[in-house]
This record gives structure tokens, sequence and C-alpha cells, in this order.
């Protein structure tokens, strides 16, 4: 990937980012955009979303079914060539990263071998 590429996934992120956190309300969930991969030809864009504390269906439906405002939104303070078309995606590394910390905890909590004295 280019590294203009990445400049213009780093600036979408943010900027879908705020548009999502500013103009949708959750109810108890807590929802971040942790990527967008746009093409090379900035024709269309998938945005990846971690969801904690609920189903992440609903919150997906309702990004899909406004993506359209979105990216109007967006496109008003990122000016492109072209606007790409964002689909959104679920991300569920957020959820994994907490099960592990989970298990972590629940594994420390074990007991342990005595120590070694010399």
């Amino acid at each position: 990937m280019s590294r203009r590429l990445d400049k213009v996934n780093e600036l979408l992120r943010r900027e879908i980012s705020s548009v999502v956190q500013r103009d949708y309300e959750w109810h108890g969930k807590l929802v971040t955009i942790s990527e967008v991969e746009i093409t090379d030809d900035l024709k269309e864009g998938k945005v990846w979303v971690g969801i904690l504390g609920g189903d992440p269906e609903p919150v997906l439906t309702k990004l899909n079914r406004d993506h359209g405002a979105i990216q109007s939104k967006v496109m008003k303070r990122v000016v492109l060539k072209s606007t790409p078309v964002l689909r959104f995606h679920h991300d569920a590394s957020a959820v994994r990263g907490v099960d592990i910390v989970n298990l972590l905890e629940e594994v420390d909590k074990l007991p342990k071998a005595p120590e070694e004295t010399e």
C-alpha cells in the first residue's frame, strides 16, 4: 500500500469516527472506528467498526443504512478526487482482546508454584 493511501485511510478513519461519535447515540455500546481500507482508485472503502457491549448487528445495519449521509458529512471535510462508497464491517478484535485480558486475569488467580530458594 502506498504512503499516500495510508494517509488517506488514516484521515478518513479520524473523520468517520468523529461523525459516528458526534451524530449517533449507541445506548450503552462502545462503538469505535478501528480501520479504513480504501481501494487504490478511491471508489470503495471498507470501514472496520469495533463494537463492545452488545449485539453488533443493529449498529452495522444502522451505519450501512446511513452510509450516504456519513459519506456526505465526511467529504465536506476531506476533499478527494472521488467520494468512496463506504461499507461498514464488524471488527471483532476488540472483543477478542477483552476476552484475552479476562482469561489472563483468571490465570493470574490460579495457585502458583512456590519460589525456589538457593
